[in-house]
This record gives structure tokens, sequence and C-alpha cells, in this order.
């Protein structure tokens, strides 16, 4: 047992009953159980667990593969090398093609309530052939999530039921628990992120620079030596499960880095200790190879093109399509069409929470949000950004989930400008200037300043359209692009009036994923951002909300994360969701873009279709990039499986 609310009359942590260390004996322990049989060689040590995890490909209409061979892609800096731990999407558990949650590092999970015991897969290994235990979890729980000077803030906050960590058990070397006094729904969906959270660590590769275990002074001089502030410095550069810049970090995901950077090709080479087989005994990943290499950002369409990628996705879009298009029979690949599950490529956010107490009134009048939805012509943005080939209507979620309903797009969010126009004389804007621009209740002309990050070409584009809708009902659009780190600071300081985005990102949920986009749970949401940072510090800063419409938000996703009742789950999401529509808090416009995902002829079962996401999908993490492989025989355009 370990964690700060240990109970009353165990051992102190770190301590057995019987005084001796349990990080000693758990380490004894896993090494005795799981260490290679005498007499094996270390280039024999890496191989898969004994108790796999077979995947059968062909249920899923997927071709068994052979192993071998190199896929290469591009990407816009060396940093990028990160997104490979994203969309190579191995995880302890993780949603499969159908968004369903399962075991994948774990063999099994087993949960009561909010005990949650996980249950590790005998014979597995780190890439660098060491035994992957429960010593790993409690080095990460007690040596990193609580260490301070590795992580200030405490264990993350999905870790946190009403504030309290759990209690926190290593059963044996392969089992650990997590116990809370209710239930934790979150906690599995943490687990399945897009980014891995890494609950674990390698703790044999680490424990050489923690200062607990060689002493501060000599951690301090290793991270002297290597020109580091302090051992903390040191300990986070070597961790390096998720940014893949240390090749010295062994992982557990399915290809090992082999460069550091800087550099402008990056190689990973595949992890012969995986978890995954396929039913024939083959060992996943059947590619041996993974070659990035680093391109400006304006060369990646034109290199893709060329056929200087066998996979490619991150880095294009939609325009890119008939360029991509163009070089398919030349460079015998073919460029796939995966619709994007966000719940609007543009979106605007009212900020209720401005500063400014005009404008804030203004923002808070549901009749003006609705007024700002109406006036815009959905079918003009929908055939200039999307082909005409997209969903018009509000910021919500799309149809492949099940908890979508037809009028959660169609509420309040038709083109109607003569309504609009009512609605904002029943306001009582009625006064103009001499340019027909209308005039709020202070005198000032209704100049609209819309902030954007300015990285996002669509958006941008979409703003100029709307600046001629809503000049028809007597708004001026003042469009202000940016840096991104400083919009969200003047966000949260109630200097924004209204910022464009991107609409909901977890626009494809199932129940049992958590809800927080739809409330101010969400740290830095641009339509409440001081009401989110006052959820977020539990009162200590931001401004409580005073909207009852959106303090049923917080009651709803409060009540969400009370439950494990799937059931009840559905019906709070289809709540929060109506309220949404009803409300207009964010003002939604067209959702339904295409993503091109690039893939070489003779690379097998990359799907033709698939949703396309950050959140659930991990963009093409849950289509496995690991079951990809190449048809070494073919000479013609491989069938799309």
């Amino acid at each position: 047992m370990s964690g700060p609310d240990a109970r009353k009359g165990a051992p102190p942590r770190g301590r057995s009953a019987g005084g001796v260390s349990r990080r000693a004996l758990l380490s004894g322990l896993g090494a005795s159980v799981l260490w290679p049989r005498a007499g094996w060689s270390d280039a024999e040590a890496p191989a898969p667990p004994t108790s796999p995890l077979v995947v059968d490909l062909t249920a899923h209409g997927r071709q068994l593969g052979t192993a071998g061979g190199t896929i290469r892609t591009l990407i816009a800096k060396a940093r990028d090398v990160r997104y490979l731990s994203v969309y190579g999407y191995t995880r302890l558990v993780g949603y499969d093609a159908d968004l369903n949650l399962r075991p994948d590092l774990l063999e099994r999970v087993d949960v009561e309530g909010g005990r949650f015991t996980f249950t590790l897969r005998k014979g597995h290994r780190w890439s660098d052939g060491h035994p992957f235990t429960t010593e790993d979890f409690r080095y990460y729980w007690e040596d990193v999530a609580n260490e301070k000077a590795l992580s200030p803030e405490g264990p993350p906050a999905f870790f946190l039921v009403d504030g309290k960590p759990p209690q926190v058990e290593f059963l044996d070397p392969l089992t650990v628990r997590y116990s809370w006094d209710r239930p934790n729904p979150t906690f599995l969906p943490a687990l399945a992120a897009p980014r891995d959270p890494l609950i674990y660590r390698p703790a044999h590769y680490l424990k050489p620079y923690h200062a607990r275990y060689v002493g501060k002074d000599a951690a301090e001089a290793k991270a002297k030596a290597q020109k580091l502030r302090s051992w903390a410095a040191l300990h986070n550069r070597l961790d390096d499960n998720y940014e893949l810049n240390n090749p010295d970090c062994p992982t557990l995901q399915g290809w090992v880095p082999r460069t550091r950077s800087p550099a402008t090709r990056f190689r990973f080479e595949r992890n012969r200790s995986y978890h995954r087989v396929d039913t024939a005994g083959t060992q996943l990943p059947y590619v041996d190879t993974l070659v990035m290499d680093v391109a400006s950002q304006g060369l990646l369409v034109a290199k893709t093109n060329a056929g200087e990628a066998d996979l490619m996705f991150r880095g294009l879009a939609m325009p890119d399509i008939p360029s991509l298009k163009e070089g398919e029979k030349a460079h015998q690949y073919r460029t796939n069409l995966w619709p994007v599950a966000r719940g609007s490529e543009i979106a605007l956010y009212p900020n209720l929470t401005t500063a400014d107490p005009v404008w804030r009134a203004l923002n808070r009048d549901v009749r003006y949000r609705h007024a700002l939805s109406l006036a815009i012509d959905r079918r003009t943005l929908n055939n200039t950004l999307l082909f005409g080939i997209g969903t018009e209507g509000n910021d919500t979620i799309v149809p492949e989930s099940p908890l979508f309903s037809p009028e959660l797009r169609t509420l309040n969010a038709g083109y109607d400008p003569a309504q609009a126009s009512a609605l904002l004389d029943a306001i009582g804007l009625t006064g103009r200037d001499g340019s027909g621009t209308r005039l709020l209740p202070d005198g000032r002309a209704l100049e609209l300043v819309v902030e954007s990050d300015g990285e996002a070409e669509m958006v941008l584009d979409a703003l100029l359209l709307i600046t001629e809708f809503w000049r028809e009902v007597g708004i001026r659009l003042i469009t202000k692009p940016q840096e991104r780190t400083n919009l969200r600071r003047r966000s949260i300081a109630g200097m924004t009036i209204m910022v464009a985005a991107q609409g909901l990102d977890l626009a494809v949920p199932t129940a049992i994923m958590p809800p927080t986009e739809l409330s101010p749970a969400q740290p830095e949401h641009y339509a409440w951002p001081l009401w989110s940072l006052n959820v977020e510090s539990r009162g200590k800063s931001g401004q409580p909300c005073d909207v009852p419409d959106v303090q049923r938000l917080i009651q709803l996703d409060r009540a969400w994360r009370e439950t494990d009742d799937s059931g009840k789950q559905a019906d709070i999401w289809r709540e929060m969701l109506m309220n949404h529509a009803r409300n207009t808090w964010v003002i939604g416009t067209v959702a339904g873009a295409l993503q091109p995902v690039v893939g070489a002829d003779r690379l097998i079962n990359l799907p033709k279709r698939a949703l396309y996401s950050w959140e659930p999908t991990a963009m093409i993490g849950v289509q496995r990039l690991d079951e990809l492989f190449w048809d070494k025989g073919a000479d013609k355009r491989a069938e799309v499986r």
C-alpha cells in the first residue's frame, strides 16, 4: 500500500510489515520471477510476453502479414517525432477501431466500484529485455508522481476523486490495484488518451539518476556533468517515453527510437519485446523500421506528391487533395479520404466572462447568440471551404456517435437573417451609426473583435465570409489573429470578446468518455475561461459561474464523474448536448472535412475510410499502425483492406 492517504495502522510508506523496504522486496520478487533463465544471452532476452495479446486480423477484415520492410514518412520539425507515441497507440488500455475500451499492455482489468485491479502480462519485457513489472508502477507513483522535485503539482487530476488520491497496492510483480472510496470513471479513459499519461516508468533505467536511490549529491553531480541545473532536470530529460528523443530510454511501444536530436532523419526499429502477435504467431509490428524525414511545412504536400512518403497524414489538409491525387499513378500511392470527427471546422466562442461589462451582458443574452448563429450562411461556407460536402449546423457530435440525434446539429442553426435582425432589435440594439453598424447600449459601435490563433487557415478564410454575413444584420466583425499562447493568456485575463477556433474535439463520444469539453470542467475553455479556472482551482481563482444553465452543465459533469453506470452516463451526455444546442454557447458553422491519409499501393491493412480525430482515435492510432505490412509480391495496386 502507498499514497498520501494510507490506511491507519499500515506500515510507513516504503516499508513492508516486516520492516523490509517494499522497493527492495518488489524489485527482488520481480527479478526472481521474471528475469531470463541463466545461460540466456542479452541478445535472446527481448521477446514477446509468454502471454501476449493475440490479434485476430481476419475477424476485422484484414490480412495476416509478413514481417520486414521500412515505412517512410515526413515531419515538419524534429520535435514532431513525439507524435509516433500518439498514433503508434500502445496503451495500458486503449480503444479499438469500434471505440470499445480494451486491455492492451495489460492482460486484464477488473473493476469493482472504485477499485481497479490491473494484471500485467507474464514475461513482458521492456525493449531492452528487462522485465516489465509492478515495480515500474510503484516507481512512477512513489518516486515520480509524488516526488515534489519531479511533479510539483502532485499526481495528475484523473488520479483524484474529491481531491483525494487513491490507495495504491502492489500485490505482486504482476498485479497492481488502485482504490477510491467511490467510482472513478475518468481513470481508464485517461489511460486511453491520445497522449499517454504513462503511469509507469522504466524504474531500472531511471533509478541511477534519482536522488532517493543514489543520494542527492551523486544525482546532482550527474546533472552538473550534463550542464543541467538539477537532478530532476536530468531525470526529466532521460524519462522520454513520449518525446522519443532518447534512444537509451527503454520503451513498450512498437518501435524504438535510434536517433538523437538534432537530426533531419529519425529512425525507429521494431521493438522485439512487443506484446502483440497475430493468430499465426507472428510478432507485431510487421514493419521493421520507420523513418521520419524532416521537411518544411510548405514542402510536405509536394514531397508526398513526388512519392517521398509511404504513409502520410499529419501536415496534410483537405485543400491538398487535388495535388495529392495528381501524383497517385506516377508514384504508386493512394489518397484515402477519412472523415474528420470534429464538432465544427470553425466555431465562434462568445466569452461569457469577458471583462467588459457591456459585452459580457450581450454575450450572455441567448437572443444575441441565436442572432449571430442565424445570420451565418452556412451553405456558402460549406461550398467555399469544404467543396459542398460538409455538414452545416451547430458545433456538436457526429452521427457515428451512439449519442447523436439530428436536432443537436440543426437547432437554432438555420440561415434566417430577417429573424436575426428581429432578435437584435428585441435586445434593444436598434441604434445605428452612419455606416449602418448597430450601436451598443453605451453608444459604442457594435464592432465585434474576433480573435484567433492564426494557425488554422480555414478559420481565417471562414471569418472573411462571416464578416459579410454579419454586416447584413448591422454587426461589424474585426479579425485579430495572433500567437496561440498569447490568445490563451488574453482569454483567461478576460480580454477577449469572442474567439474563433476549431470546434468540439471529442465529437464521436461513447457514454464512458468524459463530457469535459461541454462544461467549465475543461481548462481554458474560450467560452467561459474564468469559470473554467474556478472549477480547475476548486474555487481558489477565477470566478464562480452565475449563469443557471451553465451551472447545470457543471452539475451534470460532476454527476457523470460520480457514477460508473453507462446508462446514466449516456443520459448525462444527452442532456449536456441538448443544453448546448438550446443555448448556443458555442456557435458552430460547418463540419465534415476530409483528412487525406496517403498510403503506398503495396502497404496493406490501411483502411480506405475511417474516422480521423485527435480524441478518441489518436489520429490513425486506433487503426493499429503495427498491423500494416508490405505486399512484397504485388506489382499492381493493392486492394485496400
